[in-house]
């Protein structure tokens, strides 16, 4: 059983194209991960398994694998770059302890980087840097090290220097030791060790400077010995255990460079060694979840002898094996064939088998100890963020959180025959994937997915085609509106209904008003007395949500809506459930419509790199379609980076328009920034078009 000190559990983050999968191969090739199998060790893409990843050279899902380095076990989550998928750096951060952040060295920080840095710096999680390209044409460690400090973080700090520029880089200059690290061809086996280029000593000892004042700082003995004696008196050890406090903390990040295809990745794994956080450090090795009985804090501890917690961080489907679990392990230890208690359902399942995954290759296992990854066969209702446990001792951790997907397609087989199978497989792929959903229309009939964006649906459609073998059509993008209110109404719902016999009685009065924009629908109860007895305040409660989630104006879900109970009748003999279910209905439908109801649409935060020559095309453009200007500045290169917003609606085709202006020189990135209230003209539009549609 591994010591958990000499655990890593790492996630590579980046923009896409920037190198993470190229990177993690390399460390696999460096570690000699792969030594009994020299097929896998010559393959140029060992993480991008799958065929759509091969095609688009880009990385789709997040996929776990391991290596073993100098006596440490460092699990490594290869995440996707490309925002469509930004759920899979989700995930993978909730889990992590430590992550490297990967940057184009002739690039520098792009719209991406920023996003994953964001996510990292939400759940906690301390990173170092590798920029990575340095050697190529264009590609330059110091620009891309001052767009760090100038969009992400002033706290990122040199730990090495690189030898040599563009096509002459050779190595790097390590500022702990003083010592320089060469190679002759970046596919050298090991590093060589030698004395500092005498013309870049001066460079180097300012840098140590920095970086060794960077440490002290964090730490007063050590800062006293610094000032009263000086740097020479700073030992490699203590130097390195400050370092090492100070990326803990979060907040400082330590900055590498090289050509991430070859042996210089070394250097990076000796930084994750020394540098990033064992299971022990992240939260003082502690968990803080919640007792699903009674609601208390419950603690747990980074050790085995603890009741086991585990957290389920991502699905997928194996063509060999079925549905996989993939696990992190908190405290205890997971055993292949126990029986586990599903904390966030309330039910117990069995544990099939264990596998340890390196990319979409299987290794079996009995058992999971405290700190570790591992994928579980055999579950049945376990999701995305479901907590698993120790039967006689409950825990539930907090889930994770994934945005609402912007963007609706309608689907259909193109045959009949493949209705059933279109059903089974989209469901599989929604078991998936968190941040695509599937529904029926219930006016047409149509089954609707939504996704992150037009290329997340893309893949969506053509797995459903290679792995469950359904042809299918679809129809045009479709934006996913929202409705809400900005005003206060109070609206009466009275269902009467009489028919011989016994008949139907449900009365309410009900208030509505805005919420805080993202609390989504609150219901509260204010009935005084027996008005509406305690049996039927539920059923209004679910007349009131599922109307608003058909939507009052336009058909669209109505968020962020605050509901309050307060008044109303009922009949000794006619009233019931659904009589009052009625009546919370046809109240919404009368208040909403009386709170001044608006349409909302999601805007995305737009990122365009563009030559300068073509940037005056590329602001009328985004101004055409109702975009509004953000900031511009100038890159590495001569480009200029454009950041604007606007509505999704007006960006399906964007990318390829972007092309076609610029003769393919400029690129975009886009995410979802917020949603915005949409221009009556324009919202008088779509409730019109909706509305004479169905």
């Amino acid at each position: 059983m591994e010591n958990k000190e000499q655990i890593r559990n790492v996630a590579i983050i980046a923009h896409v194209d920037h190198g993470k999968t190229t990177l993690v191969d390399a460390l696999l090739k460096q570690s000699n991960t792969f030594r009994d199998n020299q097929a896998e060790m010559n393959q140029t893409l060992i993480m991008d398994s799958g065929d759509q990843e091969h095609e688009r050279g880009i990385t789709i899902t997040a996929k776990q694998t391991s290596v073993h380095y100098n006596g440490y076990k460092i699990n490594i989550i290869d995440t996707p770059g490309h925002i469509d998928f930004t759920a899979e750096v989700e995930r993978s951060l909730r889990v992590l302890d430590g992550a490297i952040t990967v940057f184009d060295g002739k690039m520098g920080v792009e719209a991406q980087s920023e996003t994953v840095w964001r996510q990292a710096t939400k759940y906690g999680v301390p990173r170092i840097c590798f920029i990575n390209k340095i050697n190529q044409i264009g590609g330059d460690f110091y620009k891309s090290l001052e767009s760090i400090h100038k969009r992400l973080s002033k706290n990122a700090v040199a730990i090495h220097l690189p030898i040599g520029f563009e096509k002459d880089i050779c190595g790097v200059v390590d500022l702990v030791d003083m010592k320089a690290y060469t190679y002759k061809e970046y596919a050298d086996h090991s590093l060589t060790v030698g004395e500092i280029p005498a013309d870049m000593l001066d460079k180097a000892k300012k840098a140590r400077a920095i970086l060794v004042e960077e440490a002290v700082s964090a730490d007063e003995e050590l800062m006293n010995k610094y000032f009263n004696q000086g740097e020479e008196a700073i030992t490699e050890a203590e130097l390195k255990a400050a370092l090492r406090k100070r990326v803990l903390d979060g907040d400082f990040f330590l900055v590498t460079g090289g050509d991430g295809r070859g042996v210089i990745v070394e250097k990076v794994l000796d930084l994750c060694v020394d540098y990033l956080p064992s299971p022990l450090d992240r939260d003082l090795g502690q968990t803080v979840g919640t007792d699903p009985k009674t609601g208390d804090q419950v603690i747990r501890k980074a050790d085995v002898s603890q009741p086991l917690t585990a957290l389920a961080f991502k699905i997928a489907s194996d063509p060999f094996v079925g549905k996989l679990v993939f696990v992190r392990v908190y405290s205890g230890i997971l055993k292949s064939g126990s029986y586990i208690y599903n904390a966030t359902t309330g039910n117990k399942e069995r544990v099939g088998r264990l596998v340890r995954m390196f990319a979409d290759k299987r290794e079996e296992i009995t058992e999971v100890a405290a700190g570790d990854i591992a994928a579980i066969v055999g579950l049945k209702e376990t999701t995305t963020g479901t907590t698993l446990c120790d039967p006689a001792h409950p825990i539930l951790l907090e889930s994770i959180e994934f945005p609402e997907p912007p963007v609706s397609i309608a689907v259909e087989p193109k045959t009949k025959a493949d209705q059933e199978k279109m059903g089974l497989g989209l469901a599989k792929l929604a078991e998936e994937d968190p941040t695509f959903r599937v529904h029926t229309d219930e006016e047409t009939g149509q089954t609707i997915i939504s996704g992150m964006g037009e290329l997340h649906l893309e893949i969506i459609i053509d797995r459903l085609k290679r792995e469950h073998n359904v042809e299918a059509n679809t129809g045009a993008p479709q934006v996913a509106y929202r409705e809400t209110i900005r005003g206060t109404a109070e609206a009466q719902g009275k269902h009467i209904k009489q028919s011989g016999g016994r008949g139907q009685y449900g009365d309410v009065w009900i208030k509505f008003e805005p919420n805080e924009p993202g609390k989504g629908f609150e219901f509260i109860d204010m009935i005084k007395g027996g008005v509406v007895p305690q049996e039927y305040r539920k059923p209004v409660q679910q007349g009131v949500e599922e109307t608003l989630n058909g939507g009052v104006i336009a058909g669209y879900p109505v968020v962020d809506v605050k509901a309050t109970l307060y008044d109303g009748s009922y009949h000794d003999v006619d009233s019931s459930e659904l009589a009052f279910k009625l009546a919370g209905s046809l109240a919404t439908r009368e208040g909403i419509k009386r709170a001044k109801p608006v349409l909302l649409e999601p805007v995305m935060k737009l990122e365009v790199t563009t030559p300068e020559e073509f940037m005056g095309d590329v602001i009328g453009d985004v101004n055409s379609r109702r975009g509004r200007i953000e900031s511009m500045e100038d890159l590495q290169g001569g480009a200029k980076l454009i950041t604007a917003f606007a509505p999704l609606a007006n960006l399906f085709g964007y990318t390829s328009d972007l092309r076609s202006m610029s003769q393919g020189r400029a690129a975009s990135s886009m995410e979802l920034a917020q949603y915005e209230e949409v221009p009556p003209n324009v919202a008088q539009e779509i409730i019109e078009k909706r509305n004479s549609s169905k």
